[in-house]
């Protein structure tokens, strides 16, 4: 017999092109995986946000004033979406994330100017990402500086000559060393939950439908809803442990503050957790071996990772990535880990999110219900 027969070696490339094309969802993940990653990485992702949406308290509504504002805007880096009253009001849709700035021009700002005394302007940031706000307030002293010299001509171009005709003073609220590790530990509890629960349960349900063990399941009185929650419940308790050395590693090893309500923390994780469970009993219903619900739970974590806010600013992101981000579960328990970690959250303050969260596990229930069978194929 040849050492090598080009025959035998056709007939084998044949069968392994034969098989590919039968194993449908891994050559979809071979060929959608490149796209993903292609369009997310060249598109939705951008270090350098822009449109931040910032509120502005104006004591002063003078020309001075206003060209300050026009300047900022101009930018491109701030995007001015409504006026506050007061500090609290400033500092609510902070903690909300309503907003990333709060921009406070002082009362007689274009008078004090003339006079040469200096006044401050009052920037408010939720520093809580330090990515989403730095590049902007790096720019900020050279738009601030273009904007007045532009604005004071004539007989004002004296005042503008002269160095610093205002300062601008910096208020950073919930992360003021903007450290990285302050904003990125809380929401990697989001991401290690999606990927931990997501695949256990797909990859469990999955290996008995393999070994047979679900047809004597299928053969009993047991309904659909049933099932579900027999099968992911149990897996809530590796959630809790996980949690527990999360919140533990998190205090001990980078010193993450807990400033919130705790009841608001508990209430929000187990949602999330149930969610996701669900989300992997819809991934089991949808694939035949446990390597395909591997592939499908992986397939998933990219855009969880980079779609949430958890790795890039999500005011950063085009609207139609933020679109397809606010459909993810771990965007909105990432909001309420941050908020209640780092921004003294309690339920209030959860609220919205939360209920997102409810509403897109509802989804997943019902589609998983749909798909699940009892019968075998």
């Amino acid at each position: 017999m040849s050492l090598f027969s080009l025959s035998r070696f056709a007939a084998v490339l044949f069968k392994e092109f034969v098989q590919m094309r039968r194993d449908h969802l891994t050559f979809g993940m071979m060929i959608g995986i490149p796209i993903l990653q292609l369009v997310i990485f060249g598109f939705a992702i951008n270090a350098d946000p822009h449109n931040l949406p910032t509120l502005v308290e104006m004591a002063d509504e003078s020309p001075v004033a206003r060209a300050v504002l026009s300047g900022m805007e101009t930018s491109d880096y701030f995007d001015f979406v409504g006026v506050v009253t007061g500090a609290e009001a400033g500092d609510a849709a902070l903690r909300e994330g309503t907003a990333n700035f709060v921009v406070v021009i002082p009362p007689d700002f274009e008078r004090d100017i003339i006079r040469g005394l200096s006044p401050e302007i009052l920037i408010s940031a939720d520093a809580s990402d330090p990515t989403a706000v730095g590049a902007a307030m790096g720019a900020l002293n050279g738009i601030l500086d273009t904007a007045i010299r532009q604005t004071l001509t004539g007989p004002l171009a004296a005042v503008a000559a002269r160095p610093a005709p205002f300062s601008v003073v910096l208020h950073k609220q919930f992360n003021p060393e903007g450290e990285t590790a302050v904003n990125i530990v809380p929401g990697l509890l989001a991401v290690i939950l999606a990927m931990t629960m997501v695949l256990i349960t797909a990859v469990a349900i999955v290996r008995e439908t393999e070994r047979g063990t679900m047809e004597t399941l299928i053969a009993t009185p047991v309904r659909p809803l049933e099932v579900m929650l027999g099968k992911i419940l149990p897996y809530v308790f590796v959630g809790y442990v996980q949690t527990a050395v999360f919140l533990v590693a998190a205090q001990l090893m980078f010193d993450v503050p807990f400033t919130g309500s705790g009841l608001a923390f508990f209430v929000g994780f187990n949602v999330y957790i149930v969610v996701n469970l669900a989300l992997g009993f819809l991934i089991s219903t949808l694939v035949h071996t446990q390597m395909q619900a591997m592939q499908a739970s992986f397939m998933l974590i990219l855009p969880t990772i980079l779609l949430s806010g958890f790795m890039f600013p999500f005011a950063g992101m085009p609207g139609w990535a933020q679109t397809i981000g606010t459909a993810i579960p771990a965007t909105h328990f990432l909001r309420i880990v941050r908020k209640v970690m780092l921004k003294g959250g309690g339920m209030a303050d959860i609220t919205g999110d939360l209920r997102a969260i409810v509403l897109i596990g509802l989804v997943i229930t019902a589609i998983s219900l749909l798909r699940y069978r009892q019968t075998l194929d």
